[in-house]
């Protein structure tokens, strides 16, 4: 199969492989010549379009032809441009939605915690309260390495970041947010809190924020207060690591799991492929208990009203125009355009329009009921599919799912990337050529369902794959060490 059209109402289709000029393509008992080489990913036109005519992918419009277009030709950025503009209205019209999916009763083997909550890894993390102390909790996390070969724990990791001072308002409070939710996540066995003494984010101001917390896994140094910052650090991880390195596996229901839901480096197969097995795996894994988190605000919009009108009451609904419209507020509030183009990398890939991306990035949480919808920063609390405020930066947006309680994020992407943060960050390439190419960087292909494996046994595979990685497997970031957070800033630094 060279191409595809996805929906019947679609005027355009997708070329699974590359096209050459003269190609003769039978679509529906009609013959179309190909007017230009077409990359694999990218849409050719079913029509004849005249100028301002919808272009339909998914069933929806993507965009109008901002010139004629002739059957056969390569429908791209340059002769297709967005509906989209401005604040919209939206009415709730709410959605039936079953699914008939049984639950499976499979189990994990992670680690339980005293508060109930499960982790998919323990390991051992050292987070700055501020950016200043970043050079000494990297060579503390290196010591600790060197020095215990990470024997008992999964691993030893330093989080540096560049906040925790000179920030007012809303970026203090969500650098000192993900900070709590880090050191909360149940994959830390046990924290080694630093500080430096006279930031912003001050230590006993922080404690509070925490709440109550096991004193033998989450300790504090102030640097400042401490004659030796590497002798007082070093005692207390050898303090947390003996506790953190008697804790084992232990079977855990497959309802305890929460993963977030990410894509980055799309292509013109992400919509057909890998986003919507995540879809697939989403409402699997919500039919057996469990919690599936979708963010990426600028992304949903163009597709935002099919979440709408999925979410499970008019409450939850308003939430979610206030979600929408609060990040396309913060877009006017900065003289940037709400509907800015894809990235390069996106174009490339054959994502021409934002509505052409959205619809494919928000069939990564299938066809369920939205439970919730949580600020950034905010912790999750509702079983089910939630939505999260956060941007489509991929470091910023997966720290953020992590944050939430996501004990693993699983990332499509049709480009690659090598990165993680700080749980499991597993890549699902939409294509197969990606796979084989950046397989360190790739750790499930999903680019076989346009080849020859249905989604349903692809998913079958993806179930397995998930379960075997929550059970311990490492991902490619993990066995690479690629780890790092990223903190959402909106404001003026001092």
């Amino acid at each position: 199969m060279k191409f595809l059209k996805i929906n019947p109402a679609d005027n355009v289709a997708v070329a699974l492989v590359a096209l050459s000029t003269g190609e003769v393509m039978r679509v529906e008992n009609v013959d179309i010549t190909i007017n230009a080489d077409i990359p694999m990913g990218h849409k050719f036109a079913l029509t004849d379009f005249a100028e301002k005519d919808n272009v339909i992918k998914y069933g929806y419009a993507i965009g109008h032809a901002r010139q004629a277009i002739k059957q056969g030709d390569w429908v791209n950025e340059t002769n297709i441009k967005t509906n989209l503009e401005g604040l919209l209205d939206y009415e709730y019209k709410p959605q039936d939605v079953s699914l008939d999916i049984p639950n499976r009763n499979l189990t994990f083997k992670g680690y339980k915690r005293a508060n109930g909550n499960a982790g998919v890894r323990n390991e051992l993390w050292i987070v700055p309260t501020v950016g200043c102390v970043n050079g000494t909790i990297n060579s503390l996390a290196e010591k600790l390495r060197a020095e215990t070969q990470s024997k008992g724990v999964d691993a030893i990791v330093a989080y540096p970041h560049n906040y925790g001072c000179s920030q007012l308002g809303d970026d203090h409070e969500n650098t000192r947010k993900i900070l709590r939710d880090m050191i909360q996540h149940p994959n830390a066995g046990g924290v080694l809190v630093v500080g430096l003494g006279c930031e912003n984010n001050q230590v006993k101001a922080f404690k509070e924020l925490l709440g109550d917390f096991d004193e033998t896994r989450i300790k504090f140094m102030e640097t400042q207060k401490v004659e030796d910052e590497y002798e007082e650090g070093m005692d207390l991880l050898r303090e947390i690591y003996e506790v953190v390195s008697k804790d084992v596996r232990v079977d855990i229901p497959l309802s305890e799991l929460k993963v977030g839901l990410k894509c980055g480096g799309s292509d013109g197969l992400s919509g057909i492929t890998a986003n919507p097995l995540l879809g697939v795996f989403s409402d699997f894994l919500i039919a057996q208990g469990g919690i599936s988190v979708l963010t990426e605000v600028p992304e949903m919009f163009g597709a935002e009203t099919i979440l709408m009108n999925r979410c499970v009451n008019k409450n939850m609904f308003d939430r979610t125009v206030l979600l929408i419209n609060d990040f396309k507020e913060y877009f006017a509030k900065n003289n940037q355009p709400i509907y800015e183009n894809p990235s390069p990398g996106n174009k490339a890939g054959g994502i021409s329009t934002l509505e052409e991306k959205s619809l494919g990035c928000t069939q990564k949480c299938g066809k369920s009921l939205v439970k919730d919808v949580l600020m950034y920063g905010e912790q999750i609390k509702t079983k089910g599919l939630n939505l999260l405020s956060a941007p489509g930066n991929d470091l910023v947006a997966a720290t953020a799912l992590a944050s939430s309680g996501c004990q693993l994020v699983l990332f499509t992407t049709g480009r690659g990337t090598p990165f993680g943060t700080f749980v499991p960050t597993m890549k699902i390439s939409t294509n197969t050529p990606l796979y084989e190419r950046k397989n360190g960087w790739i750790d499930f292909n999903a680019g076989t369902i346009v080849e020859n494996e249905l989604i349903e046994q692809a998913n079958e595979r993806f179930i397995d794959y998930v379960i075997s990685v929550a059970s311990g497997e490492l991902v490619n970031n993990e066995k690479k060490n690629y780890r790092e957070i990223a903190i959402f800033k909106t404001g003026v630094t001092l």
